[in-house]
């Protein structure tokens, strides 16, 4: 695994953009792609990906 890059978007989900190795609680392999948007909120009901539900329920503009 080389040059990923995670990027905490405004409100919304976690963007990964490069390939990755996912996880579950049980260590199964979760099936990624290139590009992954994982959930914030805990709205998704495609847990652990975002399907778009945190849109006006879910606020977090983080910043380092």
């Amino acid at each position: 695994m080389a040059d990923v890059k995670v990027t905490v978007t405004d409100n919304g989900p976690l963007m990964v953009k490069g390939e990755i190795e996912l996880v579950d609680g049980e260590g199964n392999p979760v099936e990624t792609k290139k590009n992954t948007a994982l959930c914030r909120c805990g709205l998704s009901s495609n847990k652990p990906f975002c399907d778009g539900s945190h849109q006006g329920n879910f606020e977090s503009e983080v910043r380092g």
